[in-house]
């Protein structure tokens, strides 16, 4: 009778329990890679684009060697993120042979994932002096004398992803415009 009996399995050692330990570890490990590799990929933080689609002077006056006018720029924010863009610190310069002649701060905002905003900025510019006068043909045709200035668009913030993830971005538009001297009119950009 007790020969036909079997022996209850031995109870596993400590050396297959470790064993176990490190392989599931191991595994979790090669798990939670993939899974940000495939989050990064997916949701990697991209800096927004600012293009400028318009430049106006609606006043524009010159006296003797000074001009002022006021200047609106027309810009498109575009957010190719799946989180919210978050600016604040953003500023609007306008330079004239390098010196700054104008400043306006960009009101802090958000533009939601995947989404452009259209922004204006209109400021006033004080009386500058006008030191170099450029004469040149603009696309063919024979102008009289220009000015050209120079804007540059700031703009700074974070990007936000799933509520841990936080991306600090800084992103520039500098454009140079070419300004007709007699009527004030906008004769160019090039950003």
């Amino acid at each position: 009778m007790g020969e036909g009996r079997k022996k209850p399995p031995a109870p596993p050692s400590g050396r297959t329990n470790l064993a176990s330990c490190i392989v599931a570890t191991v595994f979790l490990i090669f798990i939670a890679i993939i899974i940000l590799i495939i989050f990064f990929t997916l949701f990697k933080p991209k800096n927004p684009n600012i293009a400028v689609t318009a430049v106006q002077l609606p006043s524009f006056s010159v006296t003797n060697t000074t001009v002022s006018f006021t200047i609106s720029q027309y810009v498109a924010v575009n957010n190719p993120n799946r989180g919210v863009f978050t600016h604040y610190d953003s500023s609007l310069k306008l330079l004239y042979c390098g010196d700054q002649v104008g400043f306006m701060f960009v009101p802090s905002g958000k533009i939601e994932g995947r989404r452009t905003e259209y922004m204006a900025a209109t400021f006033a510019v004080e009386s500058f002096p006008v030191s170099s006068v450029i004469n040149r043909p603009a696309e063919g045709l024979q102008v009289g004398p220009s000015l050209e200035i120079e804007t540059r668009m700031e703009m700074a913030g974070r990007v936000r992803l799933l509520h841990f993830f936080t991306h600090h971005v800084e992103v520039n538009a500098d454009c140079k415009v070419a300004v007709a001297i007699d009527d004030g009119s906008v004769l160019g950009f090039h950003c």
